[in-house]
Parts: structure tokens; C-alpha cells; sequence
């Protein structure tokens, strides 16, 4: 596998210089009507390849193992909820209110697909199992995130009701999503060969949504009202709530008896969220002006995430593997 890198990458660089392009030259006007109607298809794309590029068969070999899958979905959608509403005597006065409720809405999101496979291969793990729970938990969270906003934040999506924002999210990421599930029959062979140029296809959706959210964003006022200062306790939050995770996912899961690939991945796909699927929800659930406020606790959280999950699976990759019993040896002998 192609060495994970610690620091910042070219993908986030790329971010850090989109949200610079939307604090100076926001698209407003006709021209955000024209980047809304582009971050939609945009959307659409992203989430059609995710399913043109998703195996069926690695999906099926690991979805037996479902004390595992469980395990997950539990630390995603609800240990995490249930840390940030109980952390919210502290984190409302480092971060302020508006902050503290892009915290929470990080906390309702779904795991990540990519980084959480890629992590749990490098480290050695149960990789059929982190692949079916990456995947279910991905396409879970286009049913429950909302449900947990609306419960978290009391937020109901702009149409006025959960079901419409339900409905909204099936129809602009499941679907393409099924679509290309469809389309892989076809293109499936392709789509493997090329998998090289086609992340930068993910890469710039997102992108494109971050710039949209951030000029709506901006034009509103966004840096007049986050200081450096709360910036910097954001990051530090970010860093303590992953820190908790990961240790509350290992301590799970060692504490219920699985082994150490399946611990491995436990830890990689219990403690993320994904950027991919929380950026393109927050367009649908909250008001344009308000999702950039939204996303840059999930923004930074992201790249933290990133850095640390990187370091953690080298560490396990360098472990030695056990000697095999004499029995053993001497059956393969």
C-alpha cells in the first residue's frame, strides 16, 4: 500500500486554499445560484462513483461477522452523540454556541469509506469486516444523521420536517449511489483501472461544496464571528474528542473479547467521520448561510483524524506477527 502520509497532504492543502478563494472572492449573486446547481451534480457524481468503485463481494465476506458491525455503529451513532451532549458544559464556553453545534452535528455523522479501509489494510486487520462496516455505516447514516440532528439539534432540515429531509438526502446521495452500484457491471473494470485519477473526480466535488458553503458563509460574516483564539480551542477540542474516542472504541472492544484484527478494526472504523458524506448532508439539512459554521469543527476534525489514525496504523503494521504453534508448523510442513 502507498505510504500514508502524516502531515498535510495535497487534498488538504487544496481545502485550505479553496476556503482562502471563498473568504476573498465569494460567489455571490447569479454566480452562487450557478455553483449551488453545480454542487448538486457535483454531489450526485461523488456519490455515484462510491458506488461504481464499492465491491458487493467484499461487502458480503465480511457482513457475518456482526458482533463486530455492531460494535461500530454503535461507537458512530450513538457513543459519539451521547460524548457530545455530555460535553457541552465545557465545549459551549470554549467554542461558543454556533461552533459547539457543528460539534454535534460531526458527532450524528457516518463513518468514512475510504481512509477507514485504507487504515485498517495498513495496520493489518479484519479488512473484509472494515469494508462491510464502512459501507453499511455510510449508507445508515443517510437515514440516521438527520434523525440524530433533528434530535440533537433540533434542526429539521429546510423543507420543515425530518422525512423531507430524508427524502431530500436518499434522492441526492442514495440514489446516484444505487446508480452506480447498478452501473458497475458495466464500468466496474474501468472504474478499478483508473481508480488513480478518479479520487481527484471525489476529491473535487468536495471541493466545490466547500467553496459554495464557505461563500455563503463568508458573504454572512463567518470570519467576523470566530476569532483566532476560538479557532484554536476548536482544534484543541477536535484533538480531545478523538483522543476519547479511540480510547473508549479500544477499550470496548478488548473489553469484549476480539482479537486484534478485529480490534484494529474496531478502532479505525468506530472513531472517524466522514468528510464526504457530512459536507453534501449539511447542504441539505441546515441553511446555506449557516453550513459553513457547520462543517469546520468536521473540516479540522477531518485532518486531525487523519494524522493520528496514520501514525496509529504504522505502529500496528511494524508489530511481529506470533509464532505459529508446533502443530501448526508442522501441518504446513
Amino acid at each position: 500500500m502507498a505510504h500514508v502520509r502524516l502531515l498535510f497532504d495535497n487534498f488538504t492543502l487544496a481545502l485550505l486554499a479553496v476556503i482562502a478563494i471563498a473568504t476573498f472572492l465569494p460567489c455571490e449573486g447569479q454566480g452562487a445560484v450557478i455553483f449551488g446547481w453545480a454542487t448538486t451534480l457535483a454531489i450526485a457524481l461523488l456519490f455515484f462513483m462510491h458506488g461504481a468503485k464499492l465491491s458487493r463481494e467484499a461487502i458480503l465476506a465480511g457482513a457475518g461477522h456482526w458482533r463486530l458491525h455492531l460494535l461500530v455503529f454503535a461507537c458512530t451513532f450513538v457513543m459519539f452523540p451521547l460524548l457530545g451532549l455530555a460535553l457541552k458544559p465545557l465545549l459551549t464556553p470554549m467554542v461558543g454556541t454556533e461552533l459547539y453545534l457543528g460539534i454535534l452535528y460531526l458527532c450524528a455523522l457516518p463513518a468514512t469509506v475510504q481512509s477507514a479501509i485504507a487504515f485498517t489494510s495498513l495496520a493489518r486487520g479484519n479488512i473484509p469486516a472494515a469494508i462491510c462496516s464502512a459501507a453499511a455505516s455510510s449508507l445508515l447514516g443517510i437515514f440516521l444523521t438527520p434523525v440524530l440532528v433533528m434530535l440533537l439539534l433540533g434542526v429539521e432540515g429546510e423543507a420543515g420536517s425530518t422525512l423531507d429531509s430524508i427524502g431530500k438526502i436518499v434522492l441526492q446521495l442514495l440514489v446516484p449511489f444505487i446508480a452506480g452500484q447498478i452501473a458497475r457491471r458495466w464500468i466496474g473494470a474501468w472504474v478499478t483501472r483508473n481508480k488513480s485519477w478518479l479520487k481527484f473526480v471525489d476529491q473535487g466535488s468536495i471541493l466545490l461544496v466547500v467553496y459554495t458553503a464557505f461563500s455563503d458563509a463568508v458573504v454572512e460574516g463567518l470570519w467576523q464571528l470566530i476569532p483566532l483564539s476560538r479557532l484554536l480551542a476548536l482544534t484543541l477540542v477536535c484533538c480531545a474528542l478523538l483522543a476519547l474516542v479511540l480510547w473508549l472504541t479500544h477499550f470496548l472492544a478488548r473489553r469484549l473479547g476480539f482479537n486484534l484484527e478485529d480490534r484494529i478494526t474496531i478502532l479505525f472504523a468506530g472513531s472517524k467521520k466522514s468528510l464526504a458524506t457530512g459536507v453534501p448532508m449539511a447542504q441539505v439539512l441546515f441553511a446555506s448561510s449557516a453550513v459553513g459554521m457547520i462543517i469546520l469543527p468536521l473540516m479540522i476534525f477531518h485532518q486531525i483524524q487523519l494524522m493520528v489514525c496514520a501514525v496509529l496504523a504504522q505502529r500496528y503494521a511494524q508489530r511481529e506477527e506470533p509464532e505459529p504453534s508446533p502443530e501448526v508448523a508442522a501441518s504446513k510442513g
